[in-house]
C-alpha cells in the first residue's frame, strides 16, 4: 500500500493478488504502508494481519470468487 492525498481525501493504491487498484483511506488513516487492509467498494474499512489476509486471499480463491474479482476468467472459462 502506498498513500496519498488526492483532492482533499486520502488514497492508497492496494495491491490484490497481483493487481493493484486506488482505494481511499479516509475511514482508515492509520493505516501504514506494508500493512494489509480490508477494502470494500474502493473504501479501504479495517486493518487485518497477514496470516488473516492470507487465509481470506485462501477462501476467496477455493469459492472461485477471486477471479471475479479481479476480472479473470475463471478456470475452463475463455
Amino acid at each position: 500500500m502506498a498513500k496519498s492525498e488526492e483532492d482533499g481525501m486520502l488514497c492508497g493504491r492496494v495491491e490484490f493478488g497481483g493487481i493493484v487498484r486506488p482505494a481511499c483511506l479516509d475511514f482508515l488513516p492509520e493505516a501504514e504502508v506494508g500493512e494489509y487492509v480490508l477494502v470494500h467498494v474502493g473504501f479501504a474499512i479495517s486493518r487485518i494481519d497477514e496470516e488473516e489476509a492470507k487465509a481470506t486471499l485462501a477462501y476467496l480463491e477455493q469459492l472461485g470468487m477471486l477471479q471475479a474479482e479481479l476480472g479473470a476468467p475463471e478456470k475452463g472459462r475463455p
